[in-house]
């Protein structure tokens, strides 16, 4: 008997964020709790540890999808804040504006892009 298999959460497709909030988000009539990238290969599950300390690296898959992203949105949470100095320039050499704002900011500013079929993509740090 095989036990229950973990995998790593990825939905195939653009989707606009139905709802956010209790530590999760809504999208594509499904829910995840956590953390999201949104980007053009799909909607993936996103692990932050401290929004404050963002690094490149945290980018990693925003970045390998560079050539498709002109802009991305992160949502830091419920506070406004700056990403820091370091990932932005990384993002900006790659050729990607970015804005930070609070996740709720995001999630409403990705949908608008996302429904004018811009070339956007979200980082979103889930809220209780």
């Amino acid at each position: 008997m095989k036990g229950i298999e973990i995998r790593r959460a990825h939905f195939p497709g653009r989707a606009g964020i139905d709802a956010y909030g209790n530590g999760g988000f809504r999208f594509a009539e499904m829910s995840h709790r956590g953390d999201l990238l949104c980007l053009p290969s799909g909607v993936h599950g996103w692990s932050v540890g401290d929004p404050l300390a963002l690094l490149p690296n945290d980018f990693a898959m925003v970045l390998a999808e560079a050539q498709k992203i002109e802009i991305l949105l992160v949502g830091m949470g419920r506070d406004p804040r700056r990403l820091p100095a370091e990932t932005r320039a990384a993002l900006r050499e790659a050729g990607i504006a970015v804005d930070a704002m609070t996740t709720g900011a995001a999630v409403r500013t990705y949908n608008v892009l996302l429904a004018e079929d811009r070339a956007v993509a979200a980082g979103l740090i889930a809220v209780e």
